[in-house]
């Protein structure tokens, strides 16, 4: 068992066209030290499966079941007391865009000394100690000084490290990084990932990296789950993932990569993921399937363990010697 478990969450929202499911019994876990992948085109339901997990979610969204154990407590039946004391202190959120992030009125030390007093409780010396300590761990030269600094003054790498060290500061046990690379360049983007591996090995801390960046995953992920329109269609150990996937979608996504060979033509996944106004039969994935059957069409397919912790929700995988869950 993990940190974490969320076990089939269920959620939609409320639109002008009635109540739409956008997330259809998603399972998945963390465990500490590790970092789980959660992947999948733009739109398929990863960002909101993870703003779950902190219920930080829009009006329209209602969960309409499942749960969500954060060390043997449901988060979903908590308290908003509770959820507050959660939120930065326990579990924390690395936002998509470090560009927006920051409170451009206020100094970096000043939001980084906000977020220390209210969830570590500490002020004064203690509180700027922390708070240097912090930047510090991030790899920020001159804490004492980049305190005093405005977000504009900061670049964006900077900026999520800045992010990073609020993070670090109430000790949470676990990072959500929603797509923390994509508005850097390459070689910021690599110090980022290289930072929060160093912080997974060095504290235990258990992340849940948002991305559609295979590269990414390839190098830093333990553990890999693949989305599509809001269900996960494989999960698997990251090697298994990239050396033996078993469903048509994950081997799609794979074979969209850049290639190694400069002459190897690029693939692409022929028509769109669907929209949650739209409704499909069977396995979602089926219109865009080149190993589609009749059955895929009108049924949802289960679950098929293919290893120890490696299954796929396609009908392909039924016969090679499965256990069905």
């Amino acid at each position: 068992m993990g940190i974490l478990e969320v076990k089939n969450l269920n959620l939609g929202f409320e639109c002008e066209c009635g109540f739409r499911q956008a997330l259809y019994d998603v399972s998945f876990s963390l465990e500490c030290g590790k970092m789980h992948a959660l992947v999948g085109e733009s739109g398929c339901g990863k960002t909101i499966s993870a703003m779950s997990i902190l219920k930080l979610l829009p009006k329209t969204a209602y969960i309409t079941g499942g749960e969500i154990i954060f060390k043997g407590k449901d988060i979903l039946k908590m308290s908003g007391h509770d959820l507050q004391k959660l939120r930065g202190a326990k579990i924390a959120l690395i936002p998509q865009d470090p560009m927006t992030s920051l409170n451009p009125l206020y100094t970096i030390g000043d939001q980084l000394l906000e977020v220390i007093k209210i969830h570590q409780g500490l002020q004064g010396k203690d509180a700027f100690n922390k708070a240097v300590e912090a930047l510090e761990l991030v790899q920020i030269p001159c804490a004492k000084e980049r305190l005093k600094a405005y977000p504009h003054e900061f670049s964006g790498g900077m900026k999520q490290r800045a992010i990073i060290a609020m993070a670090l500061a109430c000790n949470a046990e676990i990072l959500i990084a929603d797509e923390p690379t994509t508005a850097l360049d390459v070689t910021i983007q690599a110090q980022i990932m290289s930072l929060l591996k160093n912080i997974q090995s060095d504290t235990n801390t258990a992340i849940l990296l948002i991305t559609h960046d295979l590269a990414l995953v390839g190098e830093n992920a333990d553990y890999v789950s693949v989305m599509y329109a809001g269900r996960i269609v494989e999960k698997a150990p990251a090697d298994e993932f990239f050396n033996k996937p078993e469903h048509p979608y994950t081997l799609a996504l794979l074979k969209s990569m850049p290639a190694s060979k400069r002459s190897e033509k690029l693939q692409t996944i022929t028509g769109q993921p669907p929209t949650i106004q739209q409704f499909i039969n069977g396995c979602k994935f089926h219109p865009r399937c080149s190993q589609c059957m009749d059955i895929c069409k009108n049924v949802v397919p289960p679950v098929y363990y293919v290893g120890e912790n490696h299954f796929s929700a396609c009908f392909l995988n039924k016969d090679d010697n499965c256990s069905q869950d």
